[in-house]
């Protein structure tokens, strides 16, 4: 096996432990580690790390310390805003194109799918992805196709990272949808479909971005009103007669 089937082995591997929450956010990938693992040099697995760093789910740091992505809320909503328009490119260029076998293909991946719903959420977040993914590569433009697989990829790290459980039910009907739009050729009806989709898949996923807590004595501050009443009823000493001292002569 050459070095690329070899680094490409790594990146699938690595990609679905991101993506099904093996691997968090911050979690450490050493060269060797992984060149052990997976039997091959520490140059063919910093080579995939390579790869997973420009699909944005790793990062790579100085003295070559690779980490999983960390991404922020505000990424988050932005890369589902770029995945919109690139695939309603998808969609669009993919009418009228689609050979009858590409379109089983997608059908049984949508079935996989279903058949995944009431397993563990990161495997429908990892499916739903590749559904996406197979969409851009059947357009055999690998510049789009590039792009798409990348913030895909990235974007569900977001998902994982931030999303709240939710049923996968609707993004499964939405995927057939989808797929009867191409089907009949409607290029726009499938656009449509897909730039619709995606925001729902943001709106149902993503929790709200959290408010600032802001300080100690705001957050304080409900706590504080509570034990009131028993600060009100503790004895006070008369006016004018001393506290008792606590120090005996």
């Amino acid at each position: 096996m050459d070095a690329s089937n070899r680094t490409a082995i790594i990146c699938r591997a690595i990609r679905r432990a991101i993506l099904e929450q093996a691997l968090a956010p911050g979690d450490k990938l050493p060269e060797d580690t992984l060149g052990e693992r997976f039997g091959v040099s520490r140059t063919i697995a910093r080579h995939a790390l390579g790869q997973l760093a420009s699909e944005g789910l790793v990062e790579l740091r100085r003295n070559r310390i690779a980490i999983v992505a960390t991404p922020s809320f505000d990424e988050a909503r932005d890369e589902f805003d770029i995945r919109r328009e690139l695939e309603r490119l998808v969609v669009r260029a993919l009418c009228g194109r689609l050979s009858p076998k590409q379109i089983e293909d997608l059908k049984a991946h949508v079935t996989e799918e279903e058949q995944a719903r009431d397993g563990p959420e990161a495997n429908s977040i990892r499916l739903a992805t590749e559904f996406h993914v197979k969409l851009a590569e059947m357009t055999d433009k690998p510049t789009l196709t590039r792009y798409v697989r990348e913030i895909a990829y990235r974007s569900s790290l977001s998902l994982a990272t931030f999303g709240r459980p939710h049923s996968s039910e609707c993004a499964i009907s939405e995927h057939r949808a989808v797929i009867e739009a191409l089907t009949a050729g409607d290029g726009e009806a499938a656009a449509a479909l897909m730039g619709d989709h995606l925001d729902q898949v943001a709106a149902r996923a993503f929790l709200k971005m959290p408010q600032s807590r802001g300080d100690l004595m705001d957050i304080l501050g409900p706590y504080a009103a509570a034990e009131r009443p028993a600060v009100a009823e503790r004895p006070r000493a008369p006016k004018g007669r001393p506290r008792p001292s606590s120090v005996k002569s």
